[in-house]
């Protein structure tokens, strides 16, 4: 049921690289949310490597509070297989222009949750001092040297980019990628014998088996992709199993919070990590090197974060099971915002308990009041 006093506007739209397919569907898609009767002048755009956000949670709250919120799409929602950083920041920044453009939005505040966090910093980055390149062999993005900055950024629950969130929270006992089963005891995060509790030893010998297992896969990727391109083809797909193996998702004394131990977001560790349903399941050989790759990836936050220098907000969730609080507080470091501030809350990742979104809502309004209205 849409929320009373909300208006809810659908947005199709080209992109410099992609036009409307032929069924219909623009490469662009989104919801612009504002109060009935509101032309606001202070917009958040909100948007996810794949996820589709365009009814984002905190949408109705902030429209609600005077600020317009558009839930945006690039053309890689549910297909983050075939994701490329460059064609999604110009998506991104099709977003930004409609706000101001055609809305005459005259704040724009990138909202970064979860994953797009490192998303959202990736976009400033590349508008205020361009430096994201394409995947070898492929031209740049029309366009992707003139993205029109944002006035503020915040980071909700956001992690460092995808190859970090995928290292920390990949299985170091895998010892065989073409076997699921195959594992090193002395690594095995669900073996009684190690823990929970778990060694500082352990934890660290499991860090760097983490850290090996990512580069290992990319050093496969790279040589597999001359391998097939020699013969012809320009890309293959492949899967990666066991990635809800994060030592903090089992092991409650390691980085202590208020979440829930013994729990991941697809449920209980142990069962999440043996099932086929994880982040990167599904790879090809380029969006591996482009997206999870600790080497080659240029969606990792921190570069980003030190050219990000207009307002930034971060918030953290004391009891996200995924997300942890030493993320909130390297985003709030890696800033080079002279005014950045850094708030915690007692919820969840997606601020499921009642009247966390409400204050989240407020925090972010009064954080906008103070410096654009």
């Amino acid at each position: 049921m849409p929320t009373p006093g909300v208006v809810r506007e659908f947005i199709g739209a080209s992109s410099p690289t992609a036009r409307r397919a032929g069924a219909g569907g623009h490469p662009c898609q989104g919801l612009y949310h504002r109060g009935v009767g509101r032309k606001p002048k202070v917009a958040v755009i909100a948007t996810h490597y794949q996820i589709d956000f365009s009814e984002h949670y905190l949408a109705d709250y902030l429209a609600t509070r005077g600020i317009g919120f558009l839930g945006w799409n690039t053309r890689f929602r549910g297909f983050e297989s075939s994701f490329l950083l460059d064609h999604a920041l110009v998506d991104i920044g099709v977003g930004v222009r409609w706000l101001r453009d055609i809305q005459g939005v005259e704040t724009v505040v990138l909202l970064g949750n979860s994953g797009g966090g490192s998303l959202m910093a990736a976009y400033q980055s590349q508008a205020v001092d361009p430096n994201v390149t394409p995947p070898e062999g492929m031209r740049p993005a029309a366009g992707l040297t003139d993205l029109p900055p944002a006035d503020g950024y915040i980071a909700s629950a956001a992690h460092l980019g995808r190859p970090d969130v995928l290292t920390a929270w990949m299985d170091g006992a895998v010892v065989d990628e073409n076997d699921p089963v195959a594992t090193d005891s002395d690594l095995d995060l669900f073996d009684e014998n190690n823990g929970p509790p778990f060694t500082p030893d352990f934890v660290e010998r499991y860090r760097s088996a983490q850290v090996a297992r990512n580069h290992a896969i990319t050093d496969w990727v790279e040589t597999e992709l001359k391998r097939v391109q020699a013969a012809g083809f320009s890309d293959r797909p492949f899967h990666v199993m066991r990635t809800w193996a994060d030592p903090r998702m089992v092991d409650p004394s390691i980085e202590p919070t208020k979440r829930q131990p013994n729990l991941c977001y697809a449920g209980v560790p142990v069962k999440a990590n043996r099932s086929p349903h994880g982040i990167a399941a599904a790879c090809t050989l380029r969006n591996w090197l482009g997206m999870w790759s600790l080497k080659t990836a240029q969606t990792r936050a921190e570069p980003h974060l030190a050219r990000i220098t207009c307002p930034a907000l971060v918030i953290n969730a004391e009891q996200d099971t995924g997300v942890f609080p030493s993320d909130a507080q390297r985003i709030f470091d890696g800033l080079s915002s002279a005014d950045k501030a850094l708030h915690s809350f007692d919820t969840d990742h997606y601020f499921t308990t009642p009247g966390a979104r409400s204050e989240q809502a407020d925090i972010i309004a009064r954080w906008v009041t103070k410096r654009w209205r």
